[in-house]
C-alpha cells in the first residue's frame, strides 16, 4: 500500500472536519491514532511508528503537548502535593471553563503556588481581580508565565491514568520540534489545543507559516477533546 493510499484511510474524529480553509488555502488534517502513551516513552519512536508511514514532503505535523510532556517525564504525582490554606482560598475564585478547572483544581492551584511562590501567586490573583472589573481575563496566567497555563492532569474524567498525575507542560518545545525536524525532515509544531482555544507552544525552524496561521489550521481542535487517542495531526495542503 502506498503512503497516499494509507493516508486516505485516516478519517476525521467524530464531530470534526477533515478540511479547513485559512487565508484562502485549503488544508487536510489527518488524525493519527496511537496506543495509550504513558510516562517515559520515546517521542522519536512514536513519530517513527505512527507518523512516518503517512508522511509526505510538505506536510506539517501537529503534536499534542500532553504527549511530549509524558515522554519527557515532566510530571508531578498527587502524593507529592501538599494542599495548603492559600490554595484552598484561591481555588474558590478561579473561573471554571468548559475545559476544566485548571489551577482552580486544588492540586493544580497548589502546584502553581509551589512553582511560582505564594507572594507572586497572590499578586497575580490581585491583578486578575482588577482585570476582571474591566472585562480583561487571562491576567493570572500571563503574569505568572512559566507555562502555568499548561498545567494539566489531576483529572480522571477521560482517563483514570491521569487522576494521580499533574502534567507540567513540555520542556523546551521549540527544541523538541527542531530535533524532530533534523532527524526526520518534518516541519512540526507542539500545541496545547482544546475546544475553546489553541496555543502553539513550539515550532521547528523554517516552518513556512507563522504561529497565528498555524493556530488557525487547528483552531477547531481536530484531535478531539475526549478519548480519541490522536495526539498527532498530519496537516497537508490540498
Amino acid at each position: 500500500m502506498s503512503k497516499a493510499e494509507a493516508v486516505a484511510q485516516l478519517k476525521p474524529n467524530a464531530g470534526r472536519e477533515l478540511t479547513r480553509e485559512v487565508d484562502g488555502q485549503v488544508f487536510l488534517r489527518y488524525p493519527i491514532r496511537t496506543h495509550f502513551v504513558e510516562v517515559g516513552e520515546d517521542y522519536f519512536e512514536l513519530v517513527e511508528k505512527y507518523v512516518l508511514p503517512y508522511y509526505q514532503d510538505g506536510d506539517i505535523l501537529s503534536i499534542s503537548e500532553k504527549i511530549i510532556t509524558l515522554c519527557q517525564g515532566n510530571v508531578l504525582y498527587k502524593s507529592s502535593v501538599k494542599i495548603g490554606l492559600l490554595a484552598k482560598i484561591l481555588a474558590k475564585f478561579v473561573m471554571k471553563t468548559p475545559r476544566g478547572e485548571r489551577p482552580g483544581n486544588l492540586l493544580k492551584m497548589q502546584t502553581t503556588i509551589d512553582l511560582c511562590g505564594p507572594w507572586k501567586v497572590l499578586f497575580a490573583a490581585f491583578l486578575s481581580a482588577i482585570g476582571k472589573l474591566f472585562g480583561k481575563r487571562g491576567i493570572f496566567y500571563s503574569y505568572l508565565g512559566n507555562n502555568i497555563n499548561a498545567i494539566d492532569g489531576f483529572n480522571d474524567v477521560s482517563w483514570e491514568y491521569y487522576g494521580d498525575k499533574g502534567l507540567l507542560g513540555p520542556i523546551d518545545p521549540d527544541k523538541v520540534c527542531q530535533d524532530i525536524r533534523e532527524k526526520y525532515n518534518i516541519d512540526c509544531m507542539i500545541v496545547d489545543a482544546n475546544n475553546i482555544g489553541v496555543e502553539v507552544m513550539g515550532v521547528s525552524n523554517d516552518i513556512p507559516y507563522d504561529k497565528q496561521f498555524l493556530a488557525e489550521l487547528i483552531m477547531d481542535n481536530p484531535a478531539g477533546q475526549g478519548t480519541e487517542q490522536t495526539p498527532f495531526i498530519l496537516i497537508r495542503k490540498r
